[in-house]
């Protein structure tokens, strides 16, 4: 899979990029014939493309102990803010073989009707906020009439607003409660103030409004009170999922942080799951994550917190993460040494791990070594630490220039 020729690598998988429009148009390409292509294959061989092991990226396959040590193509993608995931192009893979729709089932559309009650928001706010004040809980209800008017799911609106304002308590929030603004509408740097209305009804309908601008190209039903409503482009996010921009696949969203969509939903299925008129919200879970972005390296949902903790510490490098996508636990990184063969007699071995550190004027020559630490670092996609170095951690080696064996 071609990478854009306006990247350049940095450390690793990291990578500057000069023309940010031209490199997600070309990874769009790349992506779209690479499902062609993988389509074409499967139907040729009879394979599933979602069953486990038939189609593999890069990084997979290292993790499965089967391939070399780089990130590709997740990291590109990830770095580009294109939204992509390899589940999503499995199953890309699969609807262009004609077994399903397309690579956006499952998604939730912010379009359409309501599906929780103005009580179970009520409840579920009750209970994340227990000092409320009864005029907010009242605003249950326009969140329901406002995005009937529109078309809008007023949940989803109402989920935003938890998100937006810490559940109404305004904490760390750059607007407050007088402004009737409860989903930061114009904060678009820091120190801002953002917009405010005059009643809390104006604050929810624009937010309704503001939603419908990226979920729909239809037109607005009441007169539009969105200040900002001419900034979006229409329909570029029909899904909630996409209302983050690293995960929007045209880069467009309403904010910029990580997994902004998967948050709002994560507090839709608190409120879902809240019974109607009690002040109990459903369960909560725990997800154990490499990053609360990634979400196709997740290992599990927990509902014990420390049977949560157990899945991080047994798989290296993952955290726990709750419902807001908040990381509550981080797992110990433990390091497995393994065995490496250097077929070069030249391989320089470094202080540090990279290029910009000095040699040491020693060479591993040709045989068997035992990497006892990785790093990233400049000159090399990664670097290993050799063991008989390792107490004072002066002997580093390109891991490019040997195969693992063990």
């Amino acid at each position: 899979m071609c990478e854009p020729a306006c990247i350049k690598y940095t450390a690793g998988s990291n990578f500057t990029c000069s023309n940010l429009a031209e490199a997600k148009a070309v990874a769009k390409r790349t992506y779209e014939a690479a499902v062609e292509l993988f389509a074409y294959l499967c139907k040729k061989y009879s394979l599933n493309p979602l069953a486990d092991g038939a189609i593999i990226s890069h990084r997979e396959g290292h993790s499965r102990g089967i391939a070399s040590n780089h990130g590709d193509p997740e990291h590109l993608w990830t770095q580009l803010g294109m939204g992509y995931t390899m589940d999503g192009f499995r199953r890309a893979v699969k609807a262009a073989m004609g077994g399903i729709s397309s690579g956006t089932d499952g998604y939730t559309k912010i379009m359409g009707d309501a599906v929780a009650a103005a009580e179970q928001m009520k409840a579920y706010l009750k209970a994340k906020n227990p000092d409320v004040a009864q005029s907010v809980l009242d605003m249950a209800s326009l969140y329901l009439s406002e995005g009937k008017a529109e078309g809008v799911r007023g949940d989803i609106a109402f989920a935003q607003s938890c998100l937006e304002t810490g559940n109404f308590t305004f904490s760390g929030s750059a607007v407050t409660l007088s402004q009737n603004n409860f989903c930061g509408m114009g904060v678009t740097s820091n120190g801002m103030k953002g917009n405010s209305f005059d009643t809390p009804q104006l604050g929810i309908r624009a937010q309704v409004q503001h939603l419908k601008a990226y979920a729909s190209t239809d037109a607005l039903k009441n007169a539009c009170i969105d200040p900002r409503f001419k900034y979006v482009t229409r329909g570029c996010a029909e899904y909630v999922e996409w209302l983050g921009q690293k995960e929007n696949p045209s880069g467009k969203g309403w904010a910029a942080g990580a997994g902004y969509g998967e948050k709002i939903l994560s507090i839709l299925k608190g409120i879902l799951g809240t019974a109607g008129g009690t002040s109990k919200p459903a369960e909560a879970w725990y997800c154990v994550r490499k990053s609360w972005a990634d979400a196709s390296s997740q290992k599990g949902a927990f509902k014990s917190l420390e049977n949560a903790k157990k899945c991080a510490d047994g798989n290296p490098g993952h955290s726990v993460f709750d419902e807001t996508g908040n990381a509550v636990y981080t797992g110990a990184a433990a390091f497995k040494p393994y065995l490496v063969r250097v077929s070069i007699p030249d391989l320089n071995i470094r202080k540090g791990p990279g290029t910009d550190h000095a040699k040491t004027g020693k060479y591993t020559g040709i045989g068997t070594f035992t990497i006892v630490k990785e790093a990233d670092g400049k000159g090399a996609s990664r670097w290993g630490l050799l063991k008989s170095c390792q107490k004072k951690k002066d002997g580093w080696i390109s891991l490019d220039y040997a195969s693992r064996i063990s």
